[in-house]
């Protein structure tokens, strides 16, 4: 089965342009960046206390460093959701690894584009046979 997920597709400036998603966390709407180049789904530190309640029980430190997104390290940390949904793709108990993404959604404010929960990356799409169509303004998941 092949899940249509809409995207929204920002223009940057340069030419360069963004692509977005939405998803659910336990039920809740998350914003999520599109980034083939990302090799992990992360979400942002600062925004999952929207969707996951912290507590010092289930936030955990996260042994290794994490690279990207404008730095060369960053320290994380990680939670469980109950639920990650993209469209009718559910992920229960999904591990949340979580970042600092403060300097993303300030380089957005910037440029007039909603912040992003999350980033959506290569581990999901590559799992899912991933396909962009950008004429339709699609992303297509391929589930069994």
């Amino acid at each position: 089965m092949i899940l249509k997920v809409p995207l929204t597709i920002a223009t940057l400036e340069a030419e360069g342009f963004h692509l977005f998603i939405k998803g659910h966390i336990n039920k809740k709407k998350v914003n999520l960046l599109l980034d083939t180049g990302a090799s992990k789904t992360v979400f942002d530190i600062n925004r999952i206390s929207r969707f996951i309640r912290k507590s010092k029980k289930n936030y955990n430190s996260f042994e290794s460093r994490s690279t990207g997104l404008g730095t060369n390290t960053m320290e994380s940390q990680f939670t469980t959701a109950k639920e990650f949904r993209i469209s009718e793709l559910v992920l229960p108990d999904y591990c949340v690894i979580l970042l600092n993404m403060a300097h993303v959604n300030e380089s957005y404010a910037t440029l007039g584009i909603d912040p992003i929960d999350g980033v959506l990356g290569s581990d999901i799409l590559m799992k899912y046979s991933a396909m962009i169509d950008y004429k339709k303004k699609l992303l297509k998941l391929r589930i069994r």
